[in-house]
């Protein structure tokens, strides 16, 4: 028998030191399993849950863990963290256009899917409805952390990975409630009752979410920290923030960390790719920890008797469920059938599922365990078969973009005391920068390239001097003429010297 940590198991000193021995070990070869899943296709939920159980009881460390509650507790956090990196790699210009169509899959679709799976948990498997119901809630909602990871990788239109990443990002807050009100004592409260409820917490955290994104980002903006490696810091602070703000005023935390961070992460904050990085690695970090434990939780030997009706119940949600939501949901808005078509098939479930399948265990449902059991194996099974298989299908159904002019890495670092902002720019391969003199960028007045650095070598530019990939420049701007530069130094990168002339501005647009 391995260690054992439960609800009855106290934590001493050398359980502390097991545990940062396991979580060490654990979190490299998670990170060296990063290059399996990338190359792979898959999820890399599949990596990190296999971690989880190969650690478990039945596998080589037998460590024993079956506290649900604290399961429960860090994956929120985890959820918190994923879904506020999520929003800051978010652009508008894909999110904004989609909204409508996310928005209707968010709220209807989950309705369509709700129901469609419950009635085929209760006929076909045999499940009371409580707990047809609470199945059905559970597996309705999109898994961010698996869109996220999936869709970009796959260059499809931005139509589609705006809709299938907001709907991600907006369907955790009417699931949740629908799961609670679901796994409550007594009778479940009338329907009009549960959409009175999702629409006033929605509505609430989309204030809130709005609210403090807008504050955050015009704070950092405004006010030059001392240190730049407090940015990343203090942005992820503000997203944790709002959704604490949204929970405690009873709203959805989940939807307020979402929308805060997708307004920071379109604000053109300083030290932005120390920013994103920090983001991003957090947010590794946050799908290693929630998976893994998920992995723990689960107890192999006992998925015997549910892999049939998970099975079963997994059919109807992505071949019934899923397809007739995506199909009902995006009739007013005229989408063609190839990119329905796509959507359906792209509704990934991940860890959100999971989690959300110890709301019950934790109530004390009758049949939780089994429950859990059956959202495990459905997640395991249909991930493994929708993930790989999404690339294939957009080259099938002709789903994708051209190539692009590769933007620009843009740095900003304001200049408090001076008044301006120092940008940082990084010309890649690809951009229509190539070849520009600097007197042809026509920069607004108040901002000049001060510095060229090329191929190790820094110098003062000419008006004549020839800009080339990979070259890093340095601008100084004026307050008032900050984001003019910025969006005429990215119209340039786009359009090269003729921006603005054929009509390529500094707007990012859909593709």
């Amino acid at each position: 028998m391995g260690p054992r940590y439960g609800r009855e198991a106290p934590l001493t000193v050398q359980h502390l030191n097991q545990l940062l021995l396991v979580c060490s070990l654990v979190l490299l070869v998670a990170v060296a399993a990063v290059r399996i899943s990338s190359r792979s296709g898959l999820p890399s939920l599949l990596v990190y849950l296999g971690i989880g159980v190969l650690m478990g009881q039945d596998g080589i460390a037998h460590i024993h863990f079956d506290n649900a509650e604290l399961t429960q507790v860090i994956g929120y956090a985890a959820l918190v963290v994923i879904l506020a990196e999520g929003g800051l790699g978010t652009k508008w210009k894909e999110i904004g256009p989609a909204l409508p169509a996310a928005s209707t899959l968010a709220l209807a679709g989950v309705a369509v899917s709700v129901g469609v799976t419950a009635a085929s948990a209760h006929y076909l498997v045999g499940l009371e409805w409580r707990q047809a119901l609470i199945i059905g809630a559970v597996v309705s909602s999109t898994d961010a952390a698996a869109v996220f990871s999936v869709l970009r990788k796959i260059p499809l239109p931005a139509r589609v990975t705006g809709t299938l990443e907001a709907e991600s990002g907006f369907n955790d807050a009417p699931v949740v409630i629908l799961v609670v009100a679901f796994s409550r004592s007594g009778p479940v409260e009338h329907w009009y009752v549960l959409l009175g409820e999702i629409a006033l917490e929605l509505a609430i955290g989309a204030a809130i979410g709005l609210a403090v994104g807008w504050l955050g980002a015009w704070g950092l903006r405004h006010v030059a920290l001392p240190a730049s490696g407090l940015y990343p810091i203090a942005v992820m602070a503000i997203a944790v923030t709002a959704y604490a703000a949204g929970a405690l005023a009873h709203g959805s935390g989940f939807l307020a960390v979402y929308l805060a961070s997708m307004v920071l992460g379109n604000a053109k904050l300083p030290h932005w790719p120390a920013t994103r990085g920090f983001a991003d690695g957090l947010g590794w970090i946050a799908q290693i920890g929630m998976f893994v434990l998920l992995g723990l939780l689960v107890t192999p030997h006992e998925l015997g008797d549910d892999v049939w009706p998970a099975l079963v119940i997994g059919l109807a949600l992505t071949v019934i469920a899923r397809p007739l939501s995506v199909v009902l949901c995006l009739l007013p808005f005229r989408v063609p059938w190839q990119e329905q078509t796509l959507m359906s098939w792209a509704g990934l479930r991940g860890a959100v599922p999971i989690i959300l399948a110890t709301i019950p265990m934790v109530s004390g449902v009758d049949g939780s365990r089994r429950i859990f059991n059956i959202v495990f194996v459905l997640v395991v099974v249909y991930t493994l078969v929708q993930g790989p298989t999404l690339p294939w299908l957009a080259r099938t159904l002709r789903l994708g973009r051209g190539p692009e002019a590769a933007d620009l890495g843009i740095e900003s670092a304001p200049l408090e005391r001076l008044r301006g902002h120092l940008l940082s720019v990084s010309i890649p391969e690809g951009s229509k920068m190539h070849g520009v003199e600097v007197n042809e960028l026509r920069l607004p007045a108040g901002a000049a390239v001060t510095l060229v650095v090329r191929e190790g070598t820094s110098f003062v530019p000419m008006p004549s001097t020839v800009l080339r990939r990979g070259d890093e420049l340095l601008v100084v701007a004026t307050d008032p003429v900050r984001d003019a530069a910025e969006r005429r130094l990215r119209a340039v990168g786009r359009g090269g010297k003729l921006a603005g002339w054929l009509g390529t501005d500094g707007e990012e647009r859909e593709a």
